[in-house]
């Protein structure tokens, strides 16, 4: 009887200790999925704000926890959608509330990564009444500056993405305005603030480039008609749109099938700054080797019309392709067949004219591409 009793007593503690590790590691690793789930951060959209004590009108004096989730430093105002200042109307991009960022003021978020993955931050931010904004974005070590003034929509609000490379598992998103205007409530509005992880595409048997489709990018918000801006490259060392590189003084637009005209899959580049809006890749090519770069040409069904010319370069090779848009979506095959000369071959592509969307003449737009392919000829 004795023995029976301490076997039982020993299985309900096997039992019991079953339970708990199967409950430990079920915690672990819904935390840990829900750490790095694409979208949103904890409170990215800033709906959850400050206690009215912790206010003084738009003004956040509570200190640095005072908006919950992140932690802020300067002077920070939270700002409900639909409130004036002076004579200007500030309208929150998303929901009903977002932050502004004065001189030298910043927000911050920890989130939970995994070491050595690549990932990129969207943000939603709005010029208010500053000329020249700017904003620092960094994941220390990582850093870059990206401008604020040119507009490329037609309610004054940009999405912006930009990439680093998980250092270790925690990675801090800091959101900085480096500006030195003399009101320092003259800053730009930020919202809806989200993470993707990146997965670097590699060339395959049917198509030498990476991410031709460019399917593999930042996150898209699936509630805005944007896009995302994509920056140069001088301003992130790791691209948002992986295998690609954007070397041009001005960004690209990262558009999605749900709100644009795209010629194939879900996702497109719009080159949205004439030639200061160039994409590039280098790809391994077999001197001697004749092959084809072929791609689609369009526009994104964004009220961007008239004549534009995309220009492909293979190496020391080019074409030049016109494409008639009437704004309302469609697209036009074209390729380039050239000899490799060297071992690599630098793929680039951009837009011959500068071109503004009819219905506001102010956003810059331009011709889409998309299903670029580089193949060697001796294949179908």
């Amino acid at each position: 009887m004795e023995e029976d009793k301490h076997q039982v007593e020993t299985e309900e503690a096997m039992a019991s200790y079953l339970i708990t590790f199967l409950s430990i590691l079920l915690f672990a690793s819904f935390h840990l999925s829900f750490s790095i789930t694409d979208g949103l951060v904890a409170n990215g959209n800033f709906e959850l704000g400050p206690k009215p004590s912790d206010m003084k009108g738009t003004v956040v004096i509570g200190g640095a926890r005072s908006i919950p989730e992140w932690e802020i430093s300067g002077f920070v105002e939270y700002i409900k959608s639909g409130q004036k200042q002076g004579d200007m109307l500030l309208v929150v991009p998303e929901g009903a509330f977002a932050v502004r960022l004065g001189n030298e003021a910043s927000i911050k978020q920890t989130i939970q990564v995994i070491k050595g993955m690549y990932y990129s931050i969207t943000f939603v931010a709005a010029r208010t009444c500053a000329q020249e904004e700017r904003l620092n974005i960094s994941v220390p070590p990582h850093s870059g500056v990206l401008p604020m003034q040119t507009l490329y929509s037609s309610n004054g609000f940009n999405a912006h993405a930009w990439a680093w490379k998980a250092q270790s598992s925690l990675a801090q998103i800091v959101i900085h305005n480096p500006g030195v205007e003399e009101d320092p409530a003259c800053g730009p509005l930020i919202d809806s603030v989200a993470i993707k992880a990146l997965y670097p595409p590699r060339p395959t048997n049917k198509n030498i480039l990476k991410n031709g489709g460019f399917e593999e990018g930042p996150y898209v918000f699936p509630n805005t008609s944007w896009g995302v801006l994509i920056p140069p490259n001088i301003e992130d060392d790791h691209s948002p749109l992986p295998g690609w590189m954007v070397e041009s003084l001005k960004a690209v637009k990262y558009i999605d099938s749900a709100h644009f005209s795209v010629p194939q899959g879900r996702r497109a580049v719009e080159l949205v700054a004439g030639k200061e809006s160039a994409i590039a890749q280098v790809a391994r090519t077999t001197p001697g080797t004749t092959y084809v770069l072929s791609f689609a040409v369009g526009d994104a069904s964004n009220s961007c019309e008239g004549s534009m010319i995309v220009e492909a370069f293979a190496g020391k090779d080019t074409i030049k392709v016109p494409y008639e848009s009437k704004g309302k979506g469609g697209f036009k095959r074209a390729a380039l067949k050239f000899e490799a000369v060297s071992p690599r071959t630098r793929i680039m592509f951009l837009s011959t004219f500068y071109t503004m969307r009819s219905d506001d003449y102010s956003s810059l737009c331009g011709p889409v591409i998309d299903d670029v392919k580089l193949l060697s000829a001796r294949k179908p």
